[in-house]
């Protein structure tokens, strides 16, 4: 842990209130990790601002004294993007949790950047509406988080990602300077939409601290559907005549046999199959004619697209095919340790890259346990290694990252990106030139330069200045 200035800690004792910062070893351990468990977590101090008054004087106190800032929201990823390991100062966001009441003419509502993902849904859905950016921790994971990492979830084939739906943004930059960004404009042709600077940026360039999102109904109906497939080639054909059919997708989800071998093993849940099979879609669609839907399916069968199938009967038994897929993340790291690669590819260019990401399994992992999930609807595949048993973590560490070379080769070789949704974070450093240009890199730091001179703003992670 490193030691902050003396004047630092002068002002900050006698400009904020008596609980603005901890020092207690139990918040700094939490508060200065995210999920992912490969770093220690070993911050300075951790702050917790009620106002983005607060925000902007704290920043500007901290680039006075070049002290390093870590803005934490939920803590959810799984890039270590959140994790304060050297010393830095964690910025909490959980305080500022406030939601505005939604303006039913414009379908928008501004919240703070604590506010949990879940509560907003909760918030917006007595009004028949909803912010569609939805994904297996909203319970826990905070808006701020979600826009700094612009994540995307299980709706980003229906939907798009989270950026498709922040309006406005209230942004605090390293100076301590406020910025009100688009208010709650559909329209702005004034110029280089700045927002969109600090969307997916990890609180690189900026601390948001308030959000204008934008809302959309909440569908009458949706059907939701679990099958059985045999393989991954099984799961992109059936996607292909998913698209092609009478419905309208608002997910389509997969996971392979291990995946849910892992879930009944750590939460119980059942299979609604009697037979195993090596692969499962979820596929939610909205607003289906019955007549239609049904002949759909039966043309399914018919060809051999699936082997197995079943349709929830009612809210409850939708929600237990949910669970199926998205207790998968927790299932693993509470089983074994995961070494997870979070990789978007093309949708067209999906059924080229599975097919050969087999032989890379193969020589890099040979006996190994391969649990694959994500969106297939949105190109998004999570690749989860499992720790042999009686391997040392560091030598699992060891082996998956020379072995990551030849999964982002094959990446790149499909024109595809490294992160679909986590963001680069600590993990992904080494691996982002596999996805961006020596020059989209350049241009990357020269913006870090000029909006954070003195590199206070989660130093280190992304790339190193």
């Amino acid at each position: 842990m490193s030691t902050l200035p003396d004047a630092f800690l002068r002002a900050l004792s006698e400009s904020f209130p008596a609980d603005f910062c901890t020092r207690d070893p139990d918040e700094l351990q939490e508060l200065g990790r995210d999920w992912t468990r490969v770093y220690a977590p070993a911050p300075s101090a951790v702050v917790l601002p009620r106002s983005t008054d607060e925000v902007a004087r704290f920043l500007a106190l901290c680039n006075q004294h070049r002290v390093p800032v870590v803005p934490s929201g939920g803590r959810t990823g799984l890039a270590g993007g959140a994790v304060a390991k050297s010393g830095e100062v964690v910025l909490s966001l959980r305080r500022m949790n406030r939601i505005g009441e939604v303006d039913l003419l414009g379908n928008t509502v501004r919240v703070q950047a604590g506010a949990v993902t879940e509560a907003v849904h909760q918030h917006c859905a007595a009004h028949g509406l909803t912010w569609p950016v939805d994904f297996a921790s909203r319970g826990s994971s905070q808006i701020g988080g979600n826009i700094s990492t612009n994540a995307g979830g299980v709706k980003v084939i229906r939907y798009g990602p989270t950026r498709s739906w922040v309006l406005g943004l209230q942004v605090v930059t390293a100076q301590g300077e406020v910025l009100e960004l688009n208010g709650a404009l559909e329209k702005n042709n004034t110029g280089p939409d700045l927002r969109q600077l600090f969307i997916g940026s990890e609180g690189t360039l900026g601390v948001i601290t308030e959000a204008t999102l934008k809302l959309t109904r909440i569908p009458k109906k949706l059907d939701v559907f679990l099958f059985a497939v045999p393989d991954i080639a099984a799961v992109l054909r059936l996607f292909r005549e998913a698209r092609r059919a009478p419905i309208t997708l608002s997910a389509y989800e997969f996971f392979t046999d291990r995946c849910l071998l892992r879930v009944q093993r750590h939460r119980g849940l059942r299979s609604p199959f009697d037979a195993p099979s090596g692969c499962y879609v979820l596929i939610e669609t909205e607003g289906g004619d019955p007549e239609t839907m049904e002949a759909w399916l039966g043309t399914l069968f018919e060809r051999g697209l699936v082997t197995d199938g079943t349709l929830a009967q009612s809210l409850q038994q939708a929600q237990e095919l949910w669970a199926l897929r998205e207790a998968i993340s927790e299932s693993l790291s509470a089983t074994g340790l995961p070494h997870k690669n979070d990789i978007a590819l093309p949708i067209a260019a999906l059924e080229a890259f599975c097919a050969e990401l087999d032989a890379v399994f193969a020589a890099r992992y040979p006996g190994w346990e391969i649990c694959l999930f994500g969106h297939i609807g949105d190109g998004n595949l999570h690749v989860n290694v499992m720790k042999p048993d009686g391997m040392s973590k560091e030598e699992f560490l060891q082996h998956t990252h020379a072995a990551d070379a030849a999964l982002f080769e094959l990446v790149q070789k499909h024109h595809g990106s490294v992160s679909a949704e986590h963001g680069i974070g600590l993990l992904k450093k080494d691996a982002l030139s596999w996805s961006r240009s020596p020059a989209e890199l350049a241009m990357m730091r020269t913006l870090k330069r000029a909006l954070d001179p003195n590199n206070i703003l989660n130093p280190g992670k992304i790339f190193d200045l």
